[in-house]
């Protein structure tokens, strides 16, 4: 006699205690093609042999802290899904304020110039791209497999993007920007969080920078000043104990206006400043 086909309700029942319930929701979600609702709705529908073996190698991977991100190749920015890979840093809400951020302070120039620096999945270059569509935007990563992955991005969405291999600054022409954005490495080499949580799998070299996490941050301040336009601004995301550091580093570059934003949670997340 043929052995009964696993159902859904079934399926999210062996993997409570393995996952949160609605991680175990949204893999079985990706891996049917349905909505959460039809998940919600029909608990008795069978699952064919594939969809069980799939569901059963992704609960795997994800209860060995594997990032629900990776396992579905998307994460959600600013309204809009976007590809991601082992590549790339995960995009994460807090970094939206910098979006924010550069709305609220563009002027009436029709046609910013802005340049996201360590673009990994494009988050910032190509959100900025589509909620400016005059906007000139120019995006830097050093690591070709990210460019790949933000030039899939932008290929998507419909952005337009100019892409540039390079170590920040190092291989760009001269130029003037109205707006230089970063999320670029901030913890600390030793920091314990860097062995816990989805961070294990991300890429190193896009989360830790020296022994207090500012050896990026502060290449960037030094450097920006001579890429920025006058009245341009610095935008770069940090830790949630860096704010002051950054803000000396900004005014030891010569920025004016300087100071930091606090994202969602209440924490200065985001420090800018403009060349005068």
């Amino acid at each position: 006699m043929a052995e009964r086909p696993q159902t859904v309700g079934e399926a999210l029942a062996a993997a409570r205690g393995r996952v949160p319930a609605s991680e175990a929701r949204l893999l079985l979600r990706e891996i049917l093609g349905c909505s959460a609702a039809q998940i919600a709705a029909y608990p008795e529908r069978a699952l064919g042999a594939e969809a069980v073996g799939r569901f059963a190698e992704l609960l795997e991977r994800r209860a060995a802290g594997e990032p629900v991100a990776y396992l579905l190749g998307e994460r959600e920015f600013y309204g809009r899904r976007f590809g991601v890979s082992p590549a790339v840093l995960i995009p994460r809400p807090e970094t939206e304020l910098i979006v924010e951020l550069v709305l609220a302070r563009l002027t009436a120039a029709a046609t910013p110039r802005v340049l996201d620096l360590g673009t990994g999945s494009g988050a910032l270059a190509v959100t900025l791209a589509l909620e400016l569509p005059g906007a000139r935007v120019c995006a830097v990563d050093r690591s070709p497999a990210a460019l790949e992955v933000a030039r899939a991005n932008a290929a998507a969405l419909g952005a337009r993007v100019d892409w540039v291999e390079s170590d920040w600054f190092a291989a760009l022409a001269p130029g003037r920007f109205d707006f230089i954005v970063a999320n670029p490495p901030y913890i600390a080499d030793d920091d314990p969080h860097l062995a816990e949580g989805d961070v294990r799998f991300e890429p190193r070299g896009a989360l830790a920078s020296g022994t207090a996490g500012l050896d990026d941050l502060r290449r960037i301040a030094a450097a920006a000043p001579g890429f920025l336009a006058p009245g341009g601004w610095l935008l770069m995301e940090h830790g949630y104990d860096q704010a002051a550091a950054v803000r000396a580093l900004l005014v030891a570059a010569g920025l004016a206006d300087v100071g930091s934003a606090r994202d969602l949670a209440g924490i200065e997340r985001v420090t800018f400043g403009r060349r005068p």
